[in-house]
């Protein structure tokens, strides 16, 4: 197991942890009086019963980009599921109602004029924020394993189906539960359903990360939520704002302690911390001021140990083998197209 200590997280932070540019939306504060901050807090303690996965997504989505028009965009998809439903053949059980939502978004009647969603190949790992949101799959039915997964699972739960989010590395993908009580994985990107044990073994999922629930167990409606609010830790780090974006993790890990994500968000922030006010600055760490050099420790220290308690808890490091097969398949699938 890789322990991570002394200065490493400048290297892990230049080998990308954080992805993409800043983005021209959502502009910054200072840092931890982000009004944003108490929307997200009440929207994780909102009870579980109450929890409108739509209305939470949209909420979420309006922080980081403010034209987003939360009211319209859910009667629209109001009007998605009525669509949904009157497909559905009398007295559909839970199979009959996937596979109708199934052929709704990814294989809809030429007749009904509707283009179908599909996976962005353009942007497969989900660089530009823009595309996470729902507004923009809404419109340009391209998206990725952010959007995808929580329109199925939103439109899923509207037409009674038993559906949630679920994680893999790095992935979102939802899950259902039939009629026997059976739980299926359902991959949106690649429309159609996975096993765990496939899961497992194309995206390096250790037997720990298994056994401790961090991947692939059926989320509630909350830990759903907080899987959301990992765009807007995306956004706060690409904006230079650690602070808010370790106070989101902050929130997102008080609400679902085996959010892996946050922890990698939050080490990740840390260690950017240290780059930005330390590293960047000093050529040597032999350089740093002496009376810094505890906060320069302190930093340091946090940022290794969010990322060794991910490691405790069977997350690890990206498999760069897995990483270029996963390209060369995109590339592949893009040729096809």
């Amino acid at each position: 197991m890789q322990r991570w200590s002394g200065f490493f997280g400048k290297a892990l932070l230049i080998a990308g942890a954080v992805m993409g540019g800043l983005p021209a939306y959502a502009q910054g504060s200072q840092p931890g009086s982000d009004p944003a901050l108490r929307t997200v807090r009440s929207l994780l303690a909102t009870p579980e019963a109450e929890l409108d996965l739509a209305k939470a997504k949209l909420t979420i989505d309006h922080l980081i980009d403010p034209q987003v028009n939360v009211s319209r965009t859910l009667m629209q998809l109001d009007a998605m599921a009525a669509q949904v439903k009157a497909q559905l053949p009398a007295d559909a059980n839970s199979r009959a109602k996937l596979v109708t939502l199934m052929s709704y978004l990814y294989r809809p009647d030429p007749s009904s004029g509707q283009r179908p969603f599909s996976y962005d190949l353009d942007d497969p790992f989900g660089k530009n924020i823009q595309n996470k949101l729902l507004t923009t799959y809404l419109t340009t039915r391209k998206g990725n394993c952010v959007s995808m997964p929580v329109l199925f699972v939103i439109l899923a739960q509207k037409i009674g189906l038993d559906a949630t989010l679920s994680t893999a590395p790095a992935h979102v993908l939802a899950k259902f539960r039939d009629d026997d009580g059976r739980l299926v994985n359902v991959e949106n990107t690649s429309v159609g359903t996975k096993s765990d044990s496939s899961y497992a073994r194309d995206m390096g999922i250790t037997e720990k990360a298994l056994q401790s629930g961090i991947y692939l167990r059926q989320l509630s409606k909350r830990e759903s939520v907080v899987v959301m609010t990992g765009t807007l830790m995306e956004v706060y780090g690409k904006q230079h704002q650690q602070a808010n974006r370790i106070a989101v993790a902050d929130l997102a890990l008080r609400a679902d302690p085996r959010y892996v994500e946050a922890m990698l968000q939050k080490g990740s922030a840390y260690f950017r911390l240290l780059e930005e006010q330390y590293l960047s600055k000093y050529p040597s760490v032999a350089q740093i001021p002496p009376e810094q050099r505890e906060a320069v420790e302190t930093l340091d220290r946090n940022g290794a140990l969010w990322f060794n308690k991910a490691e405790t808890l069977g997350w690890r490091h990206p498999d760069q083998v897995q990483d270029a097969r996963y390209q060369q398949s995109i590339q592949r699938a893009k040729t096809k197209q």
